[in-house]
């Protein structure tokens, strides 16, 4: 049985590095500014022969409950119960500070194992701070550099002492889950038989991203959906700060969730803090199946919300809309109609794109989004067979065929899946180079709508078949 360590301490003692050192890559934003870290992250980690899960928080500040210092108190306090070991982490660079003393109460009163963690140990100087440290009264402080990974040999002993060989040495049965599953094919996939076309597989894994502009509702949404409060929420924009996963088990299958910051104008994004969120939530982008745009209902379909759009459909996500804040429409079937039409008219490259208004905050319409998210990542697993496809394409170019260009009228030869996730097409054409655009998105729309495949962006290739006579002399 694995077992987990939560790392506690004040801001800006270097929880966060410490965290991205155990884990072995840089997940945890990290920057000098204090305050970081606003959510607790959970992760595999490995301290050389030693397996285990590892908590990041959010600085221990003392501050009321109502605040935002204080809410990010509470969620560091839901992490001590979860852990089994806990590294309560210093600053050996500057030595003791009063909030040290103060939280290293809350941390003894908890009756939890403690490893005393004297970070920046590298600094000079820091040995004055790593002597004042015994006057925590938690054992011997291990002094370490998360930065440069000085001192993890001690660490790892210190971990044994605390715990005992026979549970730091523990069988985890589930063994370590990663974040993201970097061996698996992320874009696309190749269709080895293309006249197959095999059932939706609905016990796989699914992976899906949140996004949004600030203050549109994305934490909010995830905590109404995993029926607790696992992210930090509240009427501050842009608390969210790290993209956060959430592990999720809805009707039998595994989802993992992923928080992201919020999104503003890349004109208005100055701070290099705001920078590093947003490239984290792009990332998330990247690396999910299923993408939730929530929008504001109050004030829906900004440029932002249009941009976010954009990006997502080209990385080839499969886009569900989330209308939040439902709960505080007047006039919900007129807004309902107009929501509609413009969805329709700026979203014309993925038509049909579901879109389900929800409340995060009352719980309304949360079970017909994920039907929504359902529905959308089986069309964007779809697969249509070659003798299918060829079939439309005859139907397709007696009743419109491609149009001369130079004089020339252009020849489709046939079609076939070449991709799924999301599904990609070859079209072998004569001189694919003068194909007009407008032909190609012709040929898009009606494949859309024959094969019934809404709501996910399509992806259309132009090849020519090689000609064997190219380049050699005319024999006389």
């Amino acid at each position: 049985m694995s077992f987990k360590v939560a790392i506690i301490g004040r801001p800006n003692v270097g929880k966060s590095t410490l965290f991205n050192r155990l884990v072995g890559r840089k997940l945890a934003l990290v920057d000098d500014t204090p305050g970081v870290t606003r959510d607790r992250r959970v992760h595999a980690a490995k301290l050389y022969d030693l397996r285990f899960d590892v908590i990041d928080t959010a600085g221990f500040e003392d501050a009321a409950a109502p605040t935002l210092p204080g809410r990010m108190r509470q969620q560091t306090e839901i992490a001590i119960r979860e852990a089994d070991l806990i590294f309560f982490t210093v600053d050996a660079k500057s030595g003791l500070m009063p909030d040290d003393r103060t939280f290293a109460d809350v941390v003894r009163k908890s009756g939890k194992p403690v490893v005393l963690v004297a970070n920046k140990a590298e600094a000079r100087g820091a040995q004055g701070g790593m002597l004042e440290a015994w006057e925590l009264g938690l054992g011997e402080p291990i002094p370490v550099s998360a930065e440069h990974g000085q001192g993890m040999p001690d660490l790892r002993d210190a971990v044994i002492a605390a715990l005992g060989e026979e549970r730091a040495f523990g069988e985890d049965d589930e063994g370590p889950s990663d974040e993201i599953a970097v061996s698996e094919v992320l874009i696309g996939e190749d269709i080895a038989d293309p006249d197959a076309e095999p059932a939706y597989d609905d016990t796989k894994p699914l992976r899906i991203a949140v996004v949004g502009r600030p203050n549109a509702g994305k934490s909010t949404l995830i905590n109404a959906l995993i029926g607790e409060e696992r992210l930090l929420t509240g009427p501050e924009a842009g608390i969210t700060r790290d993209s956060i996963s959430v592990d999720w088990d809805w009707r039998g299958r595994r989802i993992k969730l992923f928080d992201t910051a919020g999104m503003r104008r890349k004109s208005k994004v100055q701070e290099k803090l705001e920078k590093l969120s947003v490239q984290d939530g792009l990332r998330a982008i990247r690396f999910a199946e299923i993408v939730i745009i929530v929008l504001d209902a109050t004030i829906p379909f900004e440029k932002q919300d249009l941009q976010i759009a954009d990006l997502i459909i080209r990385e080839g996500r499969a886009p569900v809309i989330a209308f939040n804040k439902w709960d505080l429409i007047d006039n919900p079937q007129e807004l309902l109609a107009e929501l509609r039409e413009k969805t329709e008219r700026l979203l014309p490259q993925v038509r049909g794109i579901q879109a389900v208004t929800v409340s995060a905050e009352t719980g309304r319409g949360l079970d017909r989004l994920m039907d929504a998210v359902i529905k959308t990542h089986k069309v964007w697993n779809n697969r249509v067979s070659t003798g299918k496809l060829n079939r439309w394409l005859e139907g397709i170019l007696a009743h419109h065929p491609p149009p001369a260009v130079a004089g020339r009228r252009l020849k489709i030869k046939y079609v076939t899946q070449a991709k799924t996730r999301p599904p990609g097409f070859v079209v072998s054409c004569s001189r694919p180079d003068v194909m007009p655009q407008s032909y190609v998105r012709y040929l898009s729309n009606s494949l859309r709508e024959a094969f019934d495949m809404p709501g996910v962006p399509i992806r259309m290739a132009l090849r020519t078949s090689d000609n064997p006579f190219a380049g050699r002399a005319k024999k006389r």
